[in-house]
């Protein structure tokens, strides 16, 4: 019989979760799964969008990462201190912990500090608190313009600004408002989602005008005046603002980049196809890794992406501690819903890792998509 082996897993987002479930599933209770996680609770990140427009509260998108103890993983609170990526050993709530070995799924850092007046002007779409404030804010506008604003690239989710836009524009237009409301994107892309290919992004670009909202590609942020409402671009253009809906900065977590883990591109450095790192049985998934594709561009940061590589990642680390099974390869496939308000929802879905470009296609939207998002989330917080 071999000795238990110890699998430390660094996040609770999506990633850690469907690596530390996959892996319990594959071995035996001799060996230890171990999630890190420094909140209490897990949101679905893709149903922000829906406390964001109305359609869901905090109780409902999130559950406590504890309920993971229910099978058999060992799940501890507390912020990640330091990584030694060499050893394979975390420092944690001044404690450290040893494994024999390390997933990285700790997701990407939100830094909306680094755009001068941002956070004083704005609400984060991509946190709890900035979706309920949004609502908030979204109930108590009677007249004005609302600003989607992107702040720079990558960013984890890429169709989140615009579903946003479209649920936001579909809620005022429900509250009678449609007159009196306007709904504009300012984004530093040169098209909605450009990694998915010029058919897809225009796809996206249509389907955002259709509903009345106006889109600014090319628009990198400078700098907020919080008191004018103003928003100023490198380009030289300015624009005003009602009520601003941000989606922040991403960087690689402060303990990663103390660890010295981060590439040329600012992300950890993984093998495309099995998510390794450069230290052995040290593997990085989600959004915190750098994935370049054939094309230059880089693989999108999305929640149905690093699920895919958690699996892969758990697969392979459950055929080497048993001893038994084939290992697994990362396809680069994944697929998105695309909320665009009114009960509705498109998908976009295809292989990222084709060449020379991603060949992904969008299924145009209808009601039944939109159900198979409902569908997805009460999966997912069931799964927990």
């Amino acid at each position: 019989m071999t000795s238990g082996k110890t699998i430390l897993i660094l996040g609770g987002g999506i990633g850690g979760i469907v690596a530390a479930t996959e892996l319990r599933k594959k071995l035996s209770s001799q060996h230890r799964i171990v999630v890190i996680e420094r909140l209490a609770d897990h949101v679905f990140p893709p149903s922000l969008l829906w406390v964001a427009s109305g359609a869901r509260d905090a109780k409902q998108i999130s559950k406590p990462v504890s309920s993971l103890a229910r099978k058999g993983i060992e799940v501890i609170q507390g912020t990640i201190e330091k990584i030694d990526a060499e050893k394979k050993a975390v420092m944690v709530n001044g404690q450290q912990l040893h494994g024999d070995y390390l997933i990285i799924a700790t997701g990407a850092e939100l830094a909306p500090e680094t755009v001068p007046g941002l956070m004083a002007a704005g609400h984060n779409l991509y946190s709890l608190e900035g979706a309920q404030a949004i609502r908030s804010a979204s109930l108590k506008l009677n007249k004005g313009k609302v600003v989607v604003l992107v702040c720079s690239m990558p960013f984890k989710c890429p169709a989140a600004p615009y579903e946003a836009a479209m649920l936001l524009e579909s809620d005022f237009r429900k509250r009678g408002l449609a007159k009196n409301v306007s709904v504009e994107i300012y984004s530093p892309e040169p098209g909605p989602m450009p990694v998915t290919g010029p058919e897809v992004s225009q796809q996206v670009r249509t389907m955002v005008e259709s509903k009345g909202v106006t889109y600014f590609p090319q628009h990198a942020v400078k700098e907020i005046d919080p008191v004018m409402r103003e928003i100023h671009f490198a380009n030289g253009d300015k624009t005003s603002f009602d009520l601003l809906v941000y989606i922040p900065p991403h960087r690689a977590p402060t303990v990663v980049r103390e660890a010295g883990l981060l590439g040329e591109n600012g992300w950890i450095p993984v093998d495309r196809f099995n998510l390794a790192t450069k230290y052995q049985d040290v593997y990085a998934i989600g959004d915190v890794a750098g994935i370049p594709l054939k094309n230059g561009k880089p693989l999108p940061k999305a929640g149905v992406l690093a699920h895919g590589q958690a699996e892969v990642v758990a697969n392979n680390i459950a055929v080497a501690v048993n001893g038994s099974g084939d290992t697994e390869s990362f396809n680069g496939h994944g697929e998105c819903f695309l909320e665009i308000g009114d009960g509705m929802a498109g998908m976009g879905k295809g292989n990222f890792y084709a060449e020379p470009n991603p060949d992904i296609k969008m299924k145009p939207p209808g009601r039944l998509l939109h159900f198979g998002k409902i569908l997805f989330e009460k999966y997912w917080l069931y799964r927990i």
